[in-house]
C-alpha cells in the first residue's frame, strides 16, 4: 500500500493545507508540525505561484504573501529535507505546472522526493496530458493525484480508474474559498468513482466548519481544508501555529464523528 492511501487506512482521513512561505518558511515549519501533532492524516503544502487559476483571493493572498517573503522552490525544499525525520505522515504538494516545468520536471520531482513529499496534486494539468509528468513521479514513488470535479461528466470514470493515492472531489463549482453550504451532487460524484476504484476519496473545496467535515467524511473517505486554514494564518500571522493546530484537532475530531 502506498504511503497516502496509508493515512486513509481503517478511518476516516482529515487533510489540512499550508501555503508554504506564508508569512514566512519560519512560520510554516511550526505550522507543519502543528497539523501532525494535532492528529492531521495527510498535509497539502502548496507552492506559491503569481497565477494560481484554481485558486480563490484568501489563497492568492497566501501565496502573494508567500512570494513577497522571499519563498522560493529551493527554500521549500531546504526547509522539508530539514524536517523530513520529524515528520511521520504523508505530504503531497499542490503545485501548477508552470513551476514545475519552470524548474525542470525531472529536478523537482527529484527534490520533492528526496525531501520526503509522497504525491502531487497540480491542478492546471490536463488529464490527457499527464503521463509526462505522471510517468517521472512513478519512477521515483511519487503519486500524481487526481482531482475530479461536478464537470467531468463522463470523464469521471475514466479519471477515477487510472486514479493514484486518493481522489481528490471537488465539492463545488469555481475556486477554492470557504463556502457557507456545499450542495452540489457530491455524493453522486463519490458513487460513480466507487464504482470503478477501491482508492479513497476525499473532498475539497468550501469545507470550513466541523459540521461540514462530519458531513462530507459521511459520503466519502475524508475532507480537505484549506482556505479556512490560509485564512488563520492571515489572521494571526507569525503566531499562527497553535491557532491552527487547536483548529486542525478540532476538524480531526469532527471527521471522526462520520
Amino acid at each position: 500500500m502506498s504511503k497516502i492511501a496509508d493515512a486513509f487506512q481503517n478511518k476516516k482521513a482529515f487533510i489540512p493545507f499550508v501555503t508554504a512561505g506564508d508569512p514566512t518558511l519560519d512560520v510554516t515549519k511550526e505550522i507543519l508540525f502543528a497539523m501532525q501533532e494535532a492528529g492531521a492524516d495527510l498535509i497539502e503544502i502548496g507552492i506559491p505561484f503569481s497565477d494560481p487559476v484554481a485558486e480563490g483571493p484568501v489563497i492568492q493572498e497566501a501565496d502573494d504573501r508567500a512570494l513577497a517573503s522571499g519563498t522560493t522552490t529551493d527554500k521549500i525544499f531546504e526547509l522539508l529535507n530539514g524536517i523530513k525525520e520529524q515528520i511521520h505522515i504523508p505530504m503531497v504538494f499542490m503545485t501548477y505546472f508552470n513551476p514545475i516545468y519552470a524548474y525542470g520536471v525531472e529536478k523537482f520531482v527529484k527534490n520533492a522526493k528526496e525531501c520526503g513529499i509522497c504525491g502531487m496534486i497540480v491542478p492546471d494539468l490536463p488529464f490527457e496530458e499527464r503521463e509526462e509528468i505522471r510517468g517521472i513521479l512513478n519512477a521515483n514513488r511519487l503519486e500524481l493525484i487526481s482531482m475530479i470535479a461536478p464537470t467531468s461528466a463522463e470523464r469521471v470514470k475514466m479519471i477515477a480508474k487510472e486514479a493514484q493515492g486518493f481522489v481528490y472531489c471537488v465539492s463545488s463549482l469555481g475556486v477554492t474559498g470557504v463556502r457557507t453550504k456545499i450542495s452540489t451532487g457530491i455524493s453522486a460524484l463519490i458513487k460513480q468513482v466507487k464504482e470503478v476504484t477501491d482508492i479513497p476519496c476525499a473532498i475539497g473545496f468550501g469545507i470550513s466548519t466541523p459540521e461540514q467535515a462530519t458531513e462530507m467524511a459521511k459520503i466519502s473517505d475524508g475532507a480537505i481544508v484549506g482556505s479556512a486554514i490560509v485564512k488563520i494564518v492571515a489572521r494571526h500571522g507569525e503566531d499562527s501555529a497553535s491557532y491552527v493546530r487547536d483548529y486542525v484537532k478540532e476538524m480531526k475530531q469532527a471527521v471522526c464523528r462520520a
